[in-house]
Formats: structure tokens, sequence, C-alpha cells
């Protein structure tokens, strides 16, 4: 084989695995940040001052030596960061599968490359789909109640309110539903992927607990993200 080529495909190699290195931290960064999310949209059971409450105390996070919700500002920062690095290895990494797939350039290596202990589910194949559905309700889910830009139900001051008017109708909260089952299957694969990314995928062992441990939490985040809209809907949080 030629120098040239080696050199070639060790190249791609080493980018490829820094590649599925930054999608597999950034994932579990945003997976983090889900955690957390999900546990404020929980204290809408506590009622309207103690959720209003807390989304206050996020602003207030830092200060005096940071500006007031400056604490906030840099979690969305790290957040946009790694949206945007996560984004760019999942196409990058896309359109490499593609062209070795059809024997293209220095990534023709992945075509021979062991496949063994991939995981190929129902979620690996919806994985990039999932991912343009998950973004598209995010801006959507900003708008409506980050920035009370899109308000059906009525616009509020009060997060506690928004909430209220915009789940108790019925289209927005099947609107919610789909793209949290969008989210269920890209966690499902990317908790999985994420950790086999890092090196935890080494035995067969292993990957049965990779599994589990990648279908509990999405689970957890389905349900956990579904309870408040779906108790707003048939009004038992009012």
């Amino acid at each position: 084989m030629p120098v040239n080529s080696v050199g070639a495909r060790q190249k791609a190699l080493r980018s490829s695995v820094v590649l599925h290195a930054g999608m597999a931290v950034s994932g579990l960064v945003m997976l983090l940040f889900l955690l957390a999310h999900m546990y404020g949209n929980l204290k809408i059971f506590e009622g309207q001052q103690a959720f209003d409450g807390y989304s206050e105390y996020l602003r207030e996070i830092g200060e005096p030596l940071l500006p007031h919700s400056g604490a906030l500002w840099i979690i969305r920062v790290a957040l946009l960061l790694s949206v945007g690095i996560h984004i760019y290895a999942a196409f990058t990494l896309w359109f490499r599968s593609r062209a070795a797939t059809r024997g293209k350039g220095a990534w023709r290596y992945e075509s021979t490359k062991n496949r063994r202990g991939v995981q190929r589910s129902y979620a690996s194949f919806t994985l990039r789909w999932g991912g343009i559905v998950i973004g598209l309700f995010v801006v959507y889910h900003i708008l409506h109640l980050t920035a009370d830009v899109i308000a059906p139900g009525g616009t509020s001051s009060s997060p506690y309110q928004r909430m209220v008017n915009g789940f108790s109708i019925g289209w927005v909260v099947l609107s919610y539903a789909v793209a949290l089952i969008a989210l269920g299957f890209h966690l499902r694969h990317g908790v999985w992927s994420a950790f086999a990314s890092l090196g935890a995928n080494t035995s067969v062992a292993r990957r049965r607990v990779l599994n589990v441990t990648a279908t509990v939490v999405a689970a957890i985040l389905l349900v956990g993200f579904l309870i408040p809209p779906l108790v707003i809907l048939v009004g038992w949080v009012q």
C-alpha cells in the first residue's frame, strides 16, 4: 500500500475519533442540561410562586460577582457551543460515511472497518431526522416559553402562567409529545453512542449495561418532560 494512502487513512481515522469524542462530550453536556431543565419543569407542581421563584433564581445565580442573568448567559453560550459542535460532528461523520459507502477518497477505510459492537437500532437509523425535528422544536420552544413571542393561550410575564396557557391547548401538547418522542429515540441511541465513543463499550457485559442505561435515561426524560403538559391539559394544574 502506498505511503501516502496509509498516511491519509491514519489521518482520517484520527479525525473521525476526535469528531466522535466531540459528539459524545457535547451530547453529555446537553443531557445534563435536559436533566436540570426537567427538574425545573416539575416544580410546576409546587405552584406559581415556587415555579416563578425558581425561574428568577436562575437569573440571580452568581450575583454580585456576575451581573443579573450573567450565569444564565454563560450556560446558554456553553449550550450553544455544544449544539454547534454536535451538529458539525454529526453531519461531517454522516458525509464521510456516505463517501465511504461509495468508496470515495480517504474515507474508503470506513467501508472495511470492523463494525462489531456498533448499535444498529431503529433509533440509529432515525437519529439524523430526529435531530432535525428536535432542533426545529427547540426554536419553537424558546419562542414560546422563554421569549413569549409565540403565545398560544395568551401571553404572560409569569413563566408558570405561560406554561399553563400553552399546555391547556391540545395541539400544543401533541406537538410537544411528538418532539419528546423524537428526543427519546435520539437519547436512546445518543447516550449509548456517547459512552461507547468514550471507551465504555469494551465487552458484552458492558454493552448490556450501556443498553439498559441508555433506555432508562431516555425513559426518565421522556416521562419527566411529558408529565407537566399532560397534567395541565387535563386540568390538574391550573
